[in-house]
């Protein structure tokens, strides 16, 4: 045990949660620190040390991974007298799991070199959610030196059933944003199928009984169109954050079109402001069902 890495989490939403929850299981020296700082108490009957500040969360330990909502959060939580980056220790590993888009990525990493060029930096977001996270089966998409920062290892190992590594600091990020465009492209697509089929007089078991066994039964999906026959949408992506990441997206596409992400985004958009944002992601199958012609 005294060989492993000591980790630092730093936000506990339900994947950061997850992180810590399963880094304690694995006996590994665990601190935790929360904006909201009862997220954490759970985690520390279980055995992790919460912090007061992020500096005072990291001091010390070996890997600190910081799983936070956006962007403008994250560089909050870096920078500063009381950021991570001030209390690091020589040589410390940062690993940044949250799906922050293209430009506040480029910036943490700008920011670390300036502050910090001692660490190493590793862009790592994931795929998965909220129920493979818990069950360490989501997979880290891991960018950076593998070589510098070897003790990530087998935090990675710890959290994740395998990693994907992807080359320099920062394209982690950026194939995050492909892999969610095509969730979130699913999801729609599924929605609306699932919502044709029912104004067709069909059930989602049986479109489900059509798909199963061929090339489009995805289990992702199964488990989506579960959540359309029971209408409980029980969050493992809220759709806030999935809108959030289709305008990131958006944003990193450049000049290249697509108009099916951007209508996406405005539908979700409208489900949000319809009050649907906390919801799981494959709400927008209630929304659509709202929105029929009168």
């Amino acid at each position: 045990m005294s060989q492993q890495p000591t980790v630092a989490v730093i936000g506990l939403g339900a994947m950061g949660h997850a992180f810590a929850a399963n880094l304690v299981k694995k006996g590994f020296t665990t601190r935790v620190w929360n904006r909201t700082a009862s997220r954490g108490d759970a985690l520390v009957k279980a055995g992790a040390v919460a912090g007061k500040t992020p500096r005072e969360t990291v001091e010390g330990v070996d890997v600190v991974i910081t799983m936070l909502s956006d962007g403008e959060t994250t560089l909050a939580v870096f920078n500063g007298e009381d950021g991570l980056l001030a209390g690091l220790k020589q040589g410390g590993i940062v690993v940044q799991m949250g799906t922050l888009g293209v430009e506040a990525t480029e910036q943490l990493i700008e920011l670390t070199k300036k502050q910090r060029p001692d660490a190493v930096f590793f862009d790592a977001p994931v795929s998965g959610t909220k129920a493979p996270a818990e069950q360490a089966q989501i997979v880290v998409l891991a960018s950076g030196d593998r070589e510098a920062g070897a003790a990530v290892e087998p935090v990675f190992g710890a959290i994740s059933k395998g990693v994907k590594w992807l080359g320099e600091a920062g394209r982690a990020s950026k194939m995050k944003l492909v892999v969610n465009a095509w969730l979130i492209s699913m999801v729609e697509g599924i929605a609306e199928s699932a919502q044709l089929a029912e104004e067709l007089g069909f059930t989602t078991d049986d479109l489900w009984n059509v798909l199963d066994g061929g090339p489009l039964a995805v289990p992702y999906i199964k488990g989506k169109m579960e959540m359309f026959k029971t209408d409980d949408y029980t969050p493992q992506m809220q759709l806030t954050w999935a809108l959030k990441d289709i305008n990131l997206a958006l944003k990193a596409s450049g000049s290249r079109k697509l108009p099916v992400m951007k209508n996406i985004s405005e539908t979700w958009q409208k489900a949000v402001d319809a009050g649907y944002g906390d919801n799981d992601l494959s709400v927008v199958y209630r929304y659509l069902g709202t929105q029929k012609a009168k």
